[in-house]
Formats: C-alpha cells, sequence, structure tokens
C-alpha cells in the first residue's frame, strides 16, 4: 500500500472540550450549524481576517462534533435544550496542515475569550481541554501490531456521504464509509503515505455488522445561504447514525492495516461531507483477536 521505510509525514489534531451551560437554553437539534457560527464568532474577536476569510466555506479539513451529552425537550420545534446541571464534550479536529494556522487560532480564541462560546441564547463556558496529536505513520504503525482487528465505529452525528450524483448513502456500507476516509487521508496525507485502496478491494475484503438498534437516519441543517431574491435558504443534508462493527474476510496484511488505519484516523477526520459544520462525528473502538 506504502513505502514502509519513508518517515515523512503530517501532524494530526484534536482538541475535546467540556463545557457547561451558564443557563438553561434551547439549541437546534442539529447543533453542529449553530457551533460552527459561534466559533467563528469568537475567531473573529481575536482575528477577524482568519475569520473573514473562512466563514462562507467550511474548512477543508476542520471536524466539528457539535455538542455531546443529555439533553431536555424543547417547547421550540426542532429544538433541545442545554441543562446547566450537565457538561456537554465538543470535539475539534484538523488533518490538513493546510488548516492548521486556522485550527489553532480557534482553539486560542476560545481559550482567550474568556473561557466562553456564546451560541444564540446562551453562553458556554470551557471547563476543560485536552489535545491529542498523532500522525498518520503513527496510525498505520499502531494498526500493524493487530493481527485481527475489528473496528467499531460508533456514527454520533448525521453522516452525510455523498456519492454518485449527489445522492447520499444512507447506511454504513463499508466501501461508503471507507472510502470516504481514504480521500480524506489521501488529500492530508504526504504523497508517500498515501493509501493505493481501491473500493472494490475494501467491498471484498471488509464485512458491515450494523447494531438494528441504534441505526437512524436524520435531514439535517448545514447552512443559510441567500438566494437570487436576498431571501435567506436553509440547506440541509440527510444522513445516518448509529452503531456499526467492521471485521475482515481474507483480506491481505495491507488492506487489513489500511482500513484498521482508516478506522483509527476518523478521531480526526470525521467522515462524509459538512463535518466542519457537525456532521459525520464518529468515534472508534478497535480490538485484536
Amino acid at each position: 500500500m506504502i513505502d514502509q521505510d519513508v518517515t515523512q509525514t503530517n501532524t494530526l489534531r484534536r482538541i475535546d472540550i467540556t463545557v457547561r451551560p451558564a443557563s438553561r437554553f434551547p439549541v437546534p437539534i442539529s447543533d453542529g450549524y449553530s457551533v460552527y457560527s459561534a466559533l467563528l464568532g469568537v475567531l473573529e474577536t481575536v482575528d477577524a481576517e482568519v475569520s473573514a476569510r473562512i466563514h462562507d466555506s467550511p474548512l477543508g479539513s476542520l471536524h466539528n462534533s457539535g455538542l455531546q451529552g443529555v439533553f431536555g425537550d424543547s417547547e421550540r420545534s426542532f429544538h433541545k435544550t442545554l441543562l446547566p446541571d450537565q457538561t456537554y464534550q465538543l470535539t475539534l479536529g484538523v488533518i490538513d496542515p493546510a488548516d492548521t494556522e486556522i485550527f489553532q487560532a480557534l482553539v486560542n480564541a476560545v481559550v482567550l475569550e474568556g473561557d466562553c462560546i456564546e451560541l444564540s441564547h446562551g453562553e458556554l463556558h470551557v471547563e476543560q481541554l485536552e489535545s491529542a496529536n498523532t500522525t498518520q505513520r503513527e496510525l498505520l504503525d499502531q494498526a500493524g501490531e493487530l493481527t485481527d482487528p475489528t473496528i467499531e465505529l460508533s456514527f454520533e452525528t448525521a453522516t452525510c456521504i455523498e456519492e454518485a450524483g449527489e445522492i447520499t448513502t444512507m447506511f454504513p456500507h463499508r466501501g461508503a464509509v471507507f472510502s470516504s476516509l481514504v480521500g480524506k487521508w489521501n488529500r492530508s496525507a504526504p504523497d508517500t503515505l498515501e493509501l493505493d485502496l481501491s473500493r472494490s478491494e475494501i467491498e471484498a475484503n471488509v464485512i458491515e455488522k450494523p447494531d438494528v438498534r441504534t441505526y437512524d437516519t436524520h435531514s439535517v441543517l448545514v447552512n443559510r445561504v441567500e438566494n437570487e431574491d436576498g431571501e435567506t435558504r436553509n440547506l440541509f443534508r440527510q444522513g445516518f447514525t448509529g452503531d456499526c462493527a467492521y471485521e475482515f474476510k481474507d483480506a491481505s496484511e495491507s488492506v487489513e492495516n489500511a482500513v484498521t488505519a482508516l478506522g483509527l484516523f476518523v478521531e480526526y477526520s470525521g467522515v462524509g461531507s459538512s463535518v466542519a459544520r457537525g456532521c459525520g462525528a464518529t468515534t472508534v473502538a478497535v480490538s485484536d483477536g
């Protein structure tokens, strides 16, 4: 798949933020877009030029998980309620070195601006930040240490994988999921660490075992734009959530290592489109044997 002797690599970065709402207030059910806008608002106070540059188009490799935690019901349609006696997790990741400067500016903005993220109806106070860095070389090495891995992916927010003809895949099919990850990996990796892994190889050697008890589908807001009449138009994407395990059948060592590395990569990259606006947030657990 790759030249195993090459050491050139890029750093993948992730920061896990624990926040607590200052009061009880509503947020949209698909809150990733609101969180993205709030982060840009914080960034604008620190670096207006950078904020303006990225405001109308998502960062190519920024991953924003949206808020993860326990929510209350809301009287507002299509909303849920943040609870001040709960904490919420927000993960930000970046995989492309071209976006690292902006990612660092976002992190600095959150820290510098009174440890607070301001949403439309209330504030989130930052209680804790934890960072994690790795490289694609390290992920490949980690995958290579496993002999019979099972990759368990939890698709926590709507995962929107657009394929031929802009048709969205609404199921965690092995070909769609890992082809999306191959694209993200190869767009961010040095040439020497790109994966030569085809969809046909994935489909012939990987088995998906979805947990039907957790599977669901969604239509989520990812952006608001003005049409030719100056009216605001909501843009939606369709996707799925749920848990799915992936195992191997008659796979070569190189295919097995590449797919496992992609599974480990997912917490930095997200899966599918609109990951900067909260889609495709996914966690991974890899077991051996």
